[in-house]
Order: structure tokens, then sequence, then C-alpha cells
């Protein structure tokens, strides 16, 4: 006997809570260290504010359409809570300026934004015009973060390193885009499949490449942990569900205005410090 739609659908949806429900936990133990140091370290709030805010649009689609539509209630609910813990966290550790930023993204996306897309959803649309648009500012959205790891891929390719990329977290979020994109599809609800394609391509991608440079060599030295992200001091973490930091990345290296290499090269500051110590050695 077939099995029917709607239960295969509430098969992956349910499937599709478990796995997003570990991906929301990844985070735990950068915010543990956040916790256990007193500071944010570098660390960006930017992925979790994305997070919050495409929560909050999947819960506002699910109460509209309300349709075969518990299960995204149910996990979005649970993103919501835990990406507001993660931000009061950030928020209580960060430096002044780096807070002072964060609560002013918070209020032009997930504040003024949110209330100004809900306000003109409910006054300018109706019935299914409303789900229309609530559904393809959700999918516009999801495909713009979906997209976001060609900043992580690039880096890839550059260093020939998948320190940033780790197999595990490519894995289970290929696994999730799989889940969500049947629960969409077996509810014909493109909304939800189509940016999972996106992702569970990405995905792949990222998994095929993770295999070709994991025992690459590396053309970064191992000693320079941090980067520079769109030129501000920061430390990249793995992505996360629905929310991806991307951009240029570049190493640490500082150059006289001559383009030599001078005393805030770290590379000569570590020659200096060794010659001093030889030096020191022979006297």
């Amino acid at each position: 006997m077939a099995i029917h739609h709607q239960t295969l659908a509430f098969i992956f949806g349910l499937l599709g809570n478990i796995i997003s429900f570990m991906v929301f936990l990844a985070p735990l133990p950068t915010f543990y260290k956040i916790y256990k140091k007193k500071s944010t370290e570098g660390f960006q709030s930017l992925p979790y504010i994305v997070a919050l805010f495409s929560s909050m649009l999947w819960i506002y689609y699910a109460l509209v359409k309300r349709e075969g539509t518990l299960l995204l209630i149910t996990i979005n609910s649970f993103g919501c809570l835990i990406e507001t813990i993660y931000l009061a966290i950030f928020l209580v550790y960060a430096a002044n300026k780096t807070r002072l930023s964060t609560i002013k993204i918070i209020l032009f996306l997930n504040v003024f934004g949110f209330g100004a897309m809900l306000l003109l959803t409910l006054f300018l649309t109706k019935g299914s015009k409303r789900i229309s648009a609530i559904g393809w500012i959700s999918l516009v959205f999801n495909i713009s973060v979906f997209a976001a790891p060609l900043g992580i891929m690039k880096r890839v390719i550059m260093t020939k390193s998948v320190e940033f990329m780790p197999l595990s977290l490519s894995f289970f979020l290929t696994l999730n885009a799989i889940m969500w994109f049947f629960y969409g599809l077996l509810l014909n609800d493109y909304y939800i499949a189509l940016p999972n394609t996106l992702g569970f391509l990405f995905g792949i991608i990222q998994m095929v490449m993770y295999l070709i440079y994991r025992n690459a060599k590396t053309n970064e030295p191992t000693q320079l942990k941090e980067i520079v992200v769109v030129g501000k001091m920061s430390t990249m973490e793995p992505s996360e569900l629905n929310h991806v930091t991307s951009g240029a990345v570049t190493e640490i290296a500082i150059e006289d205005p001559n383009g030599q290499e001078g005393h805030g090269n770290p590379k000569n500051i570590m020659d200096s410090h060794n010659n001093n110590q030889i030096g020191s050695k022979r006297k």
C-alpha cells in the first residue's frame, strides 16, 4: 500500500526538525568559549542575526498559510529562542563598539525590516496573495543565504585549506536541505523546496572540495589563525543552518608604505625576535 503524500511529508519534516535542531546547537562550543573568556574575541554576530530573521520569516509564513506547516513552526520557534540566547550572550561580552553595531543591525533587520514587511503584507495583500508575497520574500532571502558559502569555497580554492569548512557540518547541512526539499515538494510548496535545492547543491560541492583539498598543502602559514574580513579582525566559524558568513578573506600581513617588509610584518617580527635571542646567547 502506497504511503500517502502527507505522511511522507510529515516524516521528512520530522527528520528535518531533528537535523535542524542539531545544527542550531552547533555554535554552543563557540558561546561557551565566549562565556569562559568573557570576550567575543572577534566572533561575528551577523550569522545569528540572519538566522533569527530567517526563523521569524518562516514562522510568519507558516502562521499565514496554516495548512501542513506545524513542523515549520516547531523548529523555527526553537530557532528564534536559541538565536536570541546566542545574541544575548554576544551582547553581554562584546566590546562597546561591537555591541553598538550589533544592536543597530538587529534594529534595522529584525525590528524595523521585519516590522515593515509584516505591515505591508498585512495591509496591502489578502488571502493567497499574502501567502505568495511572504513566500517569495522567504524564498529570495533564503536563496541569498544559501549562496553565501561561495565565499568559503573561494577561500578553500585559494588557500588549498579546508580548515574553515569541516566535513561533518557540510554533510549535515546537505542532509538538512534534502529533508526540507522533499518536505516542500510533497506539500507542493515550492517556496520551501526551491531554496533547499541550492542548499543541497552547495553542500555537495563543499564535500567534494573537502575530499579534493583535505590532504593538500596549505598556502597559508599555520601560525596565523587570525584573519581579516572586510578590513576587521574576525575569527571565521563554520556555517550554520540558513546563516553563513561570507566575504573576502585575507591573511594578516602589515607592510610598510614602501611595500617592503618592515617592523609591522609578522615574519620580520619573528626573525628579529630570534636574532635577538641568538645575540644574547653569544654574549
